[in-house]
């Protein structure tokens, strides 16, 4: 494993390094958040403001290929980027989905003309698109989605879309959609699928924000009315649609640069030392506080290991192994274990938001309220656990009732 960047590498961060030295605020601490203040929309907009700078210069999706606008890179060297970007005080997360699966699946499968405008304008921030995936039915078994598309029977060349997706997330905000549906129930589940590209502002799509427990709604529900598409919009072939989705699912491997905030045990000892006992005392100095703290540590550079590992194959061409497939249980648990240990250092004051106990709890806050959706969203903990036993350590797999049936035979 080699923890040190190559020759290469290390001229790519620096170049890094400079560029967002002379166009972002370098953060004053490392659990600074951007935006104290801003509305949701004033965040959306800054956010599609720097999407814009970045594609600029050559850093706003570096791994996409030069033709699309990319920069052809390696997986390393966005992973680089997004560890340097991370000392910075600068809107981020709000485009992971749009450039790093929706966008990909598209210019992959997608072959109209269309598809260089919608490229270039996600890629400089001017179309945020969003994942119709999951369902109130389907959400870790994606081949049990009842969301519909059948051809126009009355001349139109086109689907008529009837069905509702969930957990969608900034849907409120999103220009277009890539959606998955059921076009053939005669044949088995992942066969009879088919993926579009939709217009989140067309006649027939309604976009239902989920309120969260902080008063944030990143997350929607969206219904699909009689919702005409046009054939031209179609993603693939038809009954494609599990091969699109797959695309980008694979895309997701990059999202392991920034799991951890930066020094996250550092922020949780500053909390610890500003913290009383009953006695007066700092809560440093009590040994079962300090259990917690190593304990906090170890996963955090556990994780980290498990990263090295995974960047490692990476930067040497190879594919990672296990290490990429618990990075997300172990990542989420953690950010969970720091949240709640924060809060109960601050007793009943725990329950105060950052509005109460100023900048510095903004962190705190954030993670507690969007930690355990981690544990959610990509499949919950039980079935990554199931994947890694079955398709990363080979174990016998679990009973399956599917095989050899339709979709519709498994609604009887």
């Amino acid at each position: 494993m080699d923890f040190n960047d190559s020759k290469e590498e290390a001229t790519f961060r620096e170049e890094c390094r400079a560029w967002l030295n002379d166009n972002a605020q370098r953060k004053e601490r490392p659990d600074e958040v951007f935006g104290q203040g801003l509305s949701a929309e004033e965040l959306m907009q800054a956010a599609r403001e720097w999407q814009g700078r970045k594609a600029q210069a050559g850093f706003g999706a570096i791994t996409w290929p030069e033709k699309f606008g990319g920069r052809g890179g390696s997986p390393i060297q966005e992973v680089i980027y997004r560890q340097e970007e991370g000392n910075f005080k600068v809107p981020v997360g709000a485009f992971n989905v749009s450039l790093g699966m929706v966008i990909p699946s598209f210019f992959v499968h997608t072959k109209s003309d269309a598809a260089k405008q919608h490229v270039h304008d996600a890629l400089h921030g001017k179309e945020l698109w969003c994942q119709l995936l999951s369902e109130p039915g389907a959400g870790s078994d994606l081949g049990m989605i009842r969301t519909k598309a059948e051809r126009c029977t009355d001349g139109r060349e086109g689907w008529i879309i009837n069905g509702q997706k969930v957990w969608t997330t900034l849907a409120q905000f999103a220009d277009c959609g890539l959606v998955l549906t059921r076009t053939d129930p005669d044949v088995p589940k992942f066969a009879g699928m088919t993926t579009f590209y939709v217009d989140m502002d067309a006649e027939g799509v309604e976009i239902c924000p989920i309120r969260q427990a902080n008063g944030e709604a990143e997350f929607n529900e969206v219904f699909f009315n009689d919702v005409f598409v046009p054939d031209e919009q179609r993603v693939g072939d038809v009954g494609a649609g599990w091969k699109v989705t797959l695309t980008g699912l694979m895309n997701e491997r990059l999202s392991i640069g920034g799991v951890i905030p930066p020094e996250l045990w550092r922020t949780t000892m500053k909390h610890m030392q500003e913290s009383e006992m009953t006695d007066g005392s700092s809560a440093l100095n009590d040994a079962q506080m300090r259990q917690q703290l190593s304990n906090l540590y170890l996963d955090a550079q556990g994780l980290w290991l498990l990263q090295c590992r995974g960047l490692t194959a990476l930067g040497q061409g190879r594919e990672p192994g296990a290490e990429l497939s618990v990075a997300k249980i172990v990542g989420a648990r953690t950010l969970q274990d720091f949240s709640y240990f924060a809060m109960d250092l601050k007793g009943t004051g725990g329950i105060l938001t950052a509005e109460d106990l100023g900048d510095s709890w903004r962190l705190v806050e954030q993670l507690w309220m969007g930690a355990a959706g981690m544990r959610i969203a990509g499949g919950t903990d039980e079935i990554v656990k199931n994947n890694v036993g079955e398709r990363v350590l080979g174990l016998p797999p679990e009973p399956r009732t599917d095989k050899g049936k339709t979709y519709k035979e498994l609604l009887v």
